[in-house]
């Protein structure tokens, strides 16, 4: 469980909150610890089953002035006795930085081989399917149990709230060897995420990246001394630290405080 100072200082954003899910076995090599947040490679799985790496394109890279024009659209709020809440909906009401965010993850994974791009319930049925339209590749869903029929179910996993069921996919939508692009708004300690990833490999398919609007960078790999999860450490003992993970936007450059109305309470609710 999350140690009981991080709802004082996480920063999070809207409908994201921190998960972490009980360790899974993957066929996946692990590789050498890789600072998640870093512009290096994207995993490839050759035909011989062994992990190789591409390129990926750096044409846009975190907290660059792309980035930092994008955060002034996400505006912190309180909300559920977390003092930063980031808000999507700022960006989703100006159709030219949304469009500007699906460009630049565009360009990202153009021409790499991407067999699909997966979105995360529910944030990322949001921002998945711009992307993948403009891949031309197929978007698929990973949801709550009871959702969708045909589907597979990750282990269970934990989240400030309490235990969670895991999340399903459809079990026709990944082939083996499949390429698949995981998209969610947020990454901070990738407890869903690892959810996700271990959904693509139950179905033998290959997580290419990660690719959040922001991550935060605190629980990348924090000091013991901090009390806060660690990302690089969930990933190790669940054997997917080779996964690489992308965010455009970091905590460093989101400073924009919510107007908040005269009438504005914190009626957060757990979801």
């Amino acid at each position: 469980m999350v140690p009981s100072i991080l709802p004082l200082i996480l920063v999070i954003l809207l409908f994201s909150p921190y998960s972490a899910p009980n360790p899974v076995t993957t066929s996946e090599t692990s590789a050498d610890k890789m600072p998640p947040h870093e512009d290096k490679v994207l995993a490839k799985e050759s035909s011989s089953g062994s992990t190789e790496s591409i390129e990926c394109k750096k044409e846009y890279v975190q907290d660059g002035p792309e980035a930092r024009e994008i955060a002034k659209f996400l505006p912190y709020f309180p909300f559920k006795g977390i003092p930063r809440f980031y808000d999507i909906g700022g960006f989703l009401a100006d159709p030219g930085i949304f469009q500007k965010i699906v460009d630049i993850f565009a360009a990202r994974y153009d021409g790499i081989g991407i067999d699909s791009v997966a979105g995360l319930d529910a944030r990322g049925f949001v921002l998945g399917p711009p992307i993948a339209l403009a891949l031309k590749k197929p978007f698929i869903m990973m949801r709550k149990k009871g959702k969708m029929p045909n589907s597979i179910q990750s282990k269970s996993y934990d989240t400030e709230y309490g235990s969670r069921e895991g999340m399903t996919v459809q079990r026709d939508k990944i082939s083996k060897g499949d390429r698949v692009l995981v998209i969610d708004d947020l990454v901070a300690t990738g407890g869903t995420l690892s959810s996700a990833i271990s959904l693509v490999h139950m179905l033998g398919g290959t997580v290419v990246e990660c690719a959040c609007v922001v991550e935060l960078k605190m629980f990348i790999d924090p000091d013991d001394s901090s009390g806060l999860p660690s990302r690089t450490k969930l990933f190790k003992d669940l054997g997917i630290n080779h996964v690489p993970i992308w965010g455009l936007v970091s905590e460093d450059v989101l400073t924009v405080e919510a107007d908040l109305h005269k009438d504005y309470v914190d009626d957060g609710e757990e979801h």
